[in-house]
Formats: C-alpha cells, structure tokens, sequence
C-alpha cells in the first residue's frame, strides 16, 4: 500500500458566517502529532479515512471511519494517526452555553451534560456532522445551524449523561489549584518546579504528582496549554502573531507557531484568517505555509 506523505496534509479551522457557538474543522493528518492539550469547548469529531489514535489520560484510543471522538471540555488528550496512511475528519467544537441550550431544550439532562464514552461509532450522527460542514461550506447557515442542532440532540440522547459535580476538594487538589493559579498569574514569567513547590510548602514530586492526577498533565504542559488558549483569544481579538508570542510568554513568533500547531492543528495565521471569515477555498497546508516564520 502506499502510503500518503505529509505534504498532502491539508486543515482547515473556521467559525462560519452566520454560525455562533461553534468552531468547526476539517483537516487530513498523517505524521501530525497533537501535545497532550485541552479544549475549553467540546470536542465533536467524525472520522472519515483512516484510524485516529489518541490517549485520554492513561488510556488508549482509535477511532476508525463511521466513528465519532465525543470530549468533554477540559479533558486533557493527545492525537495521532492510527494507520501510516493518516486520518480526516471533520470536527465540531460547540461552546458549553451551546450544547447546555440543545441539553435544556430536548433531552432531561439534569446540569451539564458530559458524554459517557470518548469513542462511539454511530455512523448516522457521524454523517450527520458532515453536513454541517458541506452546508457550512456552501454558506447556508441556516442549514448549518439546523442540522448541528439536531445532531447535538441525538448524542445527547444516545451518547450523554449529566456530568458529576464537583466533591469535597483534597488537601492535594487545592495545592494543585493554587499552582494552577500561580501559573496563571505568572504565565510570561512562570517559577520553576522547585519554587512552585516551595511556596505552596511541598515536594516537587508530590506537586507533580498532585498537578498530574488533578489536571491530567505535568505543570509545564498545562503551561503550554493555558498559553496557546490565550494566544487564540488575543488572536480574536485581532493582535498579529509576534505580539501575541510575547504577550503571553513565548520566547518569539516561531515558539508560539510550534506550539500552537500541535494544539490547535493550524499555524496561528491560519487560525486568525479562520476566525476571520476566511474565503471558502482558502486552506492551510503545514508543509506549505504562506508565513515563512511559522515552521509546521
């Protein structure tokens, strides 16, 4: 069999004119590597060529054609090909205040609702999410609007279940919260494990241990995370790429493009052009990107 290089890697990530609350993308990877990362949104995928792979904490998970990849928000996971010839899919991610609407409106959902499975393989909502992208994609948000929310509603129903509310913290969660915070607060000028530690009056193994087992992720990942998740929103907000490196604490605009791909999946300017009503034929290829200072 042959096998697909990676020049013919092609990602697309947009919000459609006329579509609010979701993001939507479509890409086809074969040596694309995602960092183990979150999203504050859900995660709506439907794979259709190859095998997607991809760890959810400690666990281990393909989904192959016909199969939908359903994530919570702020689930930590990473992403890969499953096969050498790669994957495609099309994705949803639907803001929290989107899917709690369709919850509320058709289904007895009681809170938030979560899906109980990261894999199912339901091939008619798979399609389903298709459409929202060809009718996207032809510029009929209407359409678009319609179809997504009837798709929401079935995997609410089939798929989903109330997710479980929070329970009395641990001394351990709260010093991984406090890191948290601290990182947060410090983000272009982050402490070391051992200061961290020091000041919250720990271990640096027992931090990391804590951090790991509350947030699915080593301190500096989650760093890198919570970085690329404020670059896109000073990216909306129209700042050009090398102030939004510094900005949030990269060291220039070549560590944010590296970083933010292996995230995001595309190259901060390709994610700026995105959100910005982008023209229909526009797409983004790693290996070709029209902004030279942004490696693949």
């Amino acid at each position: 069999m042959a096998h697909t290089s990676a020049a013919e890697e092609s990602a697309r990530f947009w919000r459609p004119p006329g579509l609010s609350g979701v993001d939507l993308l479509e890409a086809r990877y074969v040596r694309k590597s995602f960092a183990r990362h979150t999203h504050d949104t859900y995660v709506i995928a439907a794979v259709t060529e190859g095998v997607e792979a991809f760890r959810l904490r400690s666990d281990a998970h393909t989904a192959g054609v016909g199969a939908l990849v359903l994530l919570n928000p702020d689930t930590p996971h990473t992403g890969h090909a499953g096969v050498p010839e790669g994957w495609r899919y099309s994705v949803l991610y639907p803001d929290v205040a989107l899917v709690e609407e369709v919850a509320r409106e058709t289904s007895a959902i009681d809170g938030t609702p979560g899906f109980l499975e990261p894999v199912v393989h339901d091939p008619s909502t798979a399609r389903m999410v298709q459409r929202v992208h060809r009718v996207a994609e032809a510029g009929d948000p209407l359409a678009a609007d319609t179809l997504m929310r009837v798709a929401f509603a079935a995997l609410l129903r089939r798929h989903a279940g109330p997710l479980p509310r929070r329970t009395v913290r641990s001394a351990g969660a709260r010093t991984a919260e406090e890191a948290r915070a601290a990182l947060r607060e410090r983000m272009t000028a982050p402490p070391t494990l051992e200061e961290l530690a020091r000041e919250l009056g720990t271990g640096t193994f027992a931090l990391l241990r804590r951090f790991r087992a509350e947030y699915g992720m080593p301190p500096h990942a989650w760093l890198t995370d919570a970085r690329v998740r404020a670059a896109r929103s000073l990216l909306d907000e129209g700042m050009p790429p090398a102030q939004v490196a510094a900005t949030v604490g990269f060291s220039d605009q070549s560590h944010l493009g590296r970083h933010f791909a292996r995230i995001v999946g595309v190259p901060p300017g390709a994610y700026a052009r995105g959100r910005g009503r982008a023209p229909a034929q526009e797409r983004t290829r790693p290996r070709r990107s029209p902004v030279p200072s942004v490696p693949p």
